[in-house]
């Protein structure tokens, strides 16, 4: 069967198991069904398939959301790992809970959004979870509490090689039900002020509207969303480099580390809008690399090292993908 992915690359598993609740899997574990090699995938939408899967590719529907505590300030929500992410966000706005809307138009899945830790305009989605449910590939489950996610930027203990025999079926989140924005992150602030109101609504309408007018819909145009992560550096690096560029735009992360975009290095490099044979880097995101049409994997790894080399030798700077080659 095809394998879902939103680079659009034709590449087809063994074997594809499907389960609607952690009974289903666990009936799946039981009957010896999910045999190595094995991967679980959410909507394929961090995923770079290098060539077809020649094992087993397993995928939640398990799509409950269920409210678990109340109390004036807070909600906690307990949410299936396969309800697609961009609709639990639409789910909070709607019922007036704070927290995931800067968060919106990401793709994938819940479940993926914690072993991830997606971020985007001043937030990242560990700042909402409480505890992630999973169940590994004995049958044994477990509730993972927040502090022990090991998160950081885009990564949590559940990338390490050893987790991937553990599958997340639940996500918990804690919501605000108090009024409260960031939007001192990106153009957020400057987008609001056309707007009469500033409200959940608005705000989430606002931050897909930025998003869509830099990232193509994966529909028209494969593609994994930023591509690469934005490299921390030691200040003393940043220092040095500033000296050369004094416009490079920055993030300070305390007082020792300073977050550098790693689009605008690689618009810095020239490769906006450039192709590499039918992969490209985005003509609007640098960040994003691209499926023109026909592409293999093989051709996105080979736009990726080069553009990665083109940054190590004009900044002196490694750029790591966020996307996952398998």
């Amino acid at each position: 069967m095809k394998i879902p992915n939103t680079f659009g690359l034709d590449v087809e598993a063994a074997v594809f198991l499907e389960y609607n609740s952690v009974e289903e899997l666990e009936e799946l574990i039981a009957a010896g069904r999910i045999t190595s090699p094995y991967l679980h995938i959410g909507g394929g939408s961090n995923l770079l398939f290098t060539d077809d899967y020649k094992g087993v590719i397993l995928h939640s529907h398990i799509n409950n959301i269920e409210i678990v505590a109340e109390d004036e300030e807070t909600i906690s929500v307990r949410v299936g790992a396969g309800i697609i992410w961009d609709d639990f966000v639409a789910y909070c706005v709607e019922h007036g809970w704070y927290g995931a809307e800067n968060l919106s138009l990401i793709p994938g899945e819940v479940g993926a959004s914690a072993v991830q830790n997606i971020g985007a305009y001043g937030v990242e989605v560990k700042d909402l979870i409480s505890s992630v449910e999973t169940v590994n590939i004995q049958g044994v489950k477990r509730v993972y509490r927040v502090d022990e996610c090991d998160y950081s930027y885009r990564n949590s203990i559940f990338k390490r090689p050893e987790m991937k025999q553990v599958f997340v079926t639940h996500v918990s989140f804690r919501l605000s039900k108090k009024e409260h924005y960031i939007l001192d992150y990106g153009t957020i602030c400057q987008e609001l002020e056309k707007c009469p109101v500033v409200d959940l609504k608005t705000l989430r309408q606002v931050i897909i509207r930025i998003r869509e007018s830099k990232l193509p819909d994966p529909k028209v145009l494969g593609n994994a969303g930023s591509f690469f992560m934005n490299p921390v550096v030691p200040r003393r690096v940043f220092e040095t480099l500033r000296e050369q560029y004094p416009l490079m735009p920055f993030y300070e992360l305390g007082a020792d580390r300073v977050k550098i975009p790693a689009g605008w290095m690689i618009d810095q490099c020239g490769w906006k809008g450039k192709s590499l044979g039918p992969a490209a880097v985005h003509d609007k995101q640098a960040l994003v690399l691209v499926n023109r049409g026909g592409a293999k994997g093989a051709d996105i790894v080979a736009l990726s090292d080069a553009v990665r080399a083109s940054v190590r030798e004009k900044f002196g700077i490694d750029i790591h993908p966020e996307v996952n080659f398998i």
